[in-house]
């Protein structure tokens, strides 16, 4: 390569007004220098600037106008200044001069970095921030964590006591239970805003515009952030919002491999194209469908061989000794091969994403869900597309969640290329084309009161709405069941299934008298009343496609061998569930299901009992609590998302270095680890403490 005639190129480009090309153009043309082991020279560093790419200056080898150029474009982001590029810069100024923003920009356009920069200038007392998934939640919670902590508290769990200053990062379904509690929002910010279409997201839809309805009086200001939308058509949720379009300015170069031409639908050439580009670099392999994941799985089995990097033996090894020893996700680690999905526990997946992260570790492909490849960055050079799905409903992507996926691939400073490998033809319309379009859930009507928003609901659901509060009105009384959804105190919005829930209460709550076992301290003794409560809503512990009407039969068996969680190891649960054919998959999707669902659901049953049967109202709050909690002290869970695994907070326990009891908050805990220090942990534990438990450990440290 000439890079003095490609600058010449380039600057032609520049001349004729086609800067997306010319910026295309510099940042492939940094690759090449980086990728030749070569540095900026003073022209490279002009030519950067020209293009807009401030950051990307080397302030070592440029001229004193570029170095000043540079220094124009700083910001300070949280203890550092750090020069962001010239739209952001412009983005950046529209928020502090107050505007509320619908931004949309390519994945790579660094939308967050915005973020961290408004808190450091404007100081706002509290910041929303709403993220679609917990893995994004874990992965901005680490970042503000390390810019903010110190003058603000990072709140991401429940039941937490605000602070002076408050940074609240959720999912949706989280958002939702801080509405009575957050009195004022300085900045409330949407993160992957197009979510709240049900045609981009079926499933988190409905409780993110719950969210925003109930918390959008409260904000002062709003950001939005959504991918390559081209038009925003009219809707409550945005009116009086700017949209700001910056779709054509890239950090970061993709190239798309289109191999599906050549694969033809031929299942063996599409493995092997796999296999050839998971050779080298990072990988992101994107498979919606557990049959799929279940196929890539085999294949990396049967060709991989082991690798000896120290970091993935020990984490192979950990899995095997504190989930079971066959598993095979241990066995794929061994060959630099990770697997992410929202069934895991959530330290596995972190723990993947640090190693994955770590070009030393050895573990360079995770095959994901969307559970990882929306929205999280990662070292990712290459994004594997091995199939066009979505992972719900057996609905193919649409084509904002795509080019979302696409948008994973390169890194800025670390791969100023990106690679997308389209093994599967992906059917979805162009970029161009792409409107987002938002239509009012109709459960959420009765729970809304600002006319704003009603305006957005049309006389059919309005109709719908009202026929089903009438029935539900005439158990509970007039009134009652409004004030609940205005109060949050239901969490589901699903007006038919409260109303079976209040005509079963009313009817037959005399089937339902053995609710007090719920309280005996032998899990044997829940058999029938489980079984009752799982027939009356089965769909909140549905977890298997294949088992039909045994799967019921199995939830209520896990539960009650789940209920011995905190006292016996994983794989002990695992042998006694063997015989029922429950395993480890299985193990972590019922978990997931027990602990959100299913809970869910005997809350709202709970809430409607003691207002239909209030003279012999039985009240099961502590089973819901243990279930949601997985039958655990609560802040194990909680203390999981911050990188810590349930059976090293069990060791911690055992050995009375801290004391883990039913009350104790993450706030807490969180005080006594600092307190105590890893040095004594360790000391403490002694031969129950692995080396890889320290590697834990110190990450975990590192988080708080």
């Amino acid at each position: 390569m000439d890079t003095f005639i490609e600058c010449k190129n380039i600057y032609k480009l520049i001349n004729n007004n086609q800067l997306a090309k010319a910026r295309d153009s510099t940042i492939s043309l940094l690759q090449n220098i980086k990728d030749s082991n070569g540095i900026y020279d003073e022209l490279i560093n002009t030519l950067i600037r020209e293009v807009g790419l401030y950051q990307y200056i080397d302030e070592k080898t440029s001229n004193w106008s570029d170095r000043f150029a540079k220094e124009m474009f700083k910001v300070d982001t949280g203890g550092e200044r750090q020069a962001i590029h010239i739209e952001q810069s412009d983005v950046l100024r529209r928020l502090i001069n107050g505007e509320n923003i619908a931004l949309s920009a390519p994945t790579s356009f660094g939308k967050s970095f915005i973020i961290d920069a408004f808190i450091a200038q404007k100081s706002p007392k509290n910041v929303v921030i709403i993220v679609p998934t917990i893995s994004l939640t874990d992965e901005t919670r680490k970042r503000l964590n390390k810019k903010f902590s110190h003058s603000y508290k990072i709140i991401t769990t429940p039941n937490i006591t605000l602070g002076e200053r408050n940074i609240f990062v959720f999912p949706q379904e989280r958002a939702v239970m801080y509405v009575e509690i957050i009195e004022e929002i300085d900045l409330l910010i949407i993160d992957e805003f197009y979510k709240i279409s049900k045609e981009n997201d079926s499933e988190r839809a409905s409780k993110l515009q719950q969210a925003l309805i109930r918390l959008d009086h409260k904000a002062k200001q709003k950001y939005f952030l959504a991918p390559n939308i081209s038009t925003i058509k009219q809707n409550p949720f945005t009116k009086g919002m700017v949209t700001v379009r910056k779709l054509d300015f890239n950090t970061v170069v993709l190239k798309s491999h289109k191999l599906y031409k050549e694969i033809n639908d031929d299942l063996e050439k599409k493995k092997t194209h796999l296999l050839k580009i998971c050779q080298k670099d990072k990988n992101l392999v994107y498979a919606a469908l557990f049959k799929e994941i279940d196929i890539l799985r085999e294949l990396f089995l049967e060709k991989y061989i082991i690798r000896n990097q120290r970091q993935i033996l020990l984490f192979s090894e950990w899995l095997k000794k504190n989930y079971h020893p066959t598993w095979t996700l241990s066995d794929l680690i061994l060959r630099g091969i990770g697997i992410h999905n929202g069934r895991l526990h959530r330290s596995i997946t972190q723990l993947q994403v640090l190693l994955f992260d770590d070009q030393e570790s050895g573990l360079d492909t995770i095959i994901s869900t969307s559970s990882l490849i929306e929205g999280v960055n990662t070292s990712a050079k290459n994004v594997i597309v091995w199939s066009f799905k979505s992972g719900k409903a057996n609905q193919n992507l649409t084509p904002l969640s795509y080019r979302n996926i696409k948008g994973r691939a390169g890194r800025m400073f670390r791969h100023f290329i990106g690679n997308v490998y389209e093994l599967v033809e992906p059917k979805t319309r162009e970029q161009d084309s792409i409107q987002l379009n938002i239509e009012i859930d109709g459960s959420l009507i009765s729970g809304i009161t600002d006319s704003n928003y009603l305006s957005g609901v049309t006389n059919d659901q309005q109709a719908k709405s009202e026929t089903f509060i009438e029935k539900i009105d005439a158990i509970l009384g007039t009134g009652v069941y409004k004030s609940l959804r205005l109060h949050n105190q239901l969490n589901t919005s699903n007006e038919e299934l409260v109303y079976k829930i209040a005509v079963e209460l009313k009817d037959n709550y005399g089937e339902y008298k053995s609710l007090k076992m719920l309280h005996a301290a032998k899990p044997e003794k829940w058999d029938y009343i489980l079984g009752k409560l799982i027939f009356l809503n089965a769909q909140s512990i549905r977890w298997a496609e294949d088992r039909e009407g045994k799967q019921y039969k199995d939830a209520r068996k896990y539960i009650q061998v789940l209920s011995k969680q905190w006292t016996t190891s994983i794989s002990n649960l695992l042998k006694e569930l063997e015989p029922d054919e429950i395993g480890i998959e299985d193990f972590f999707t019922l978990e997931k299901k027990v602990c959100h669902s299913f809970a869910s659901y005997l809350h709202d049953f709970n809430v409607l009992n003691r207002i239909i049967n209030p003279l012999d109202f039985i009240d099961i709050t502590p089973f819901i609590t243990k279930c949601s909690n997985a039958f655990m002290p609560g802040v194990v869970l909680e203390l999981e998302e911050y990188g810590l695994p349930r059976m090293i907070t069990k060791k911690i326990h055992h050995v009375n270095v801290i004391h883990f009891n039913e009350t104790m908050n993450i706030d807490t805990a969180i005080v006594n680890f600092k307190r105590v220090g890893k040095k004594l942990i360790v000391e403490r534990c002694g031969k129950f403490i692995e080396e890889f438990d320290e590697f834990i450990l110190d990450n975990f440290y590192e988080n708080i």
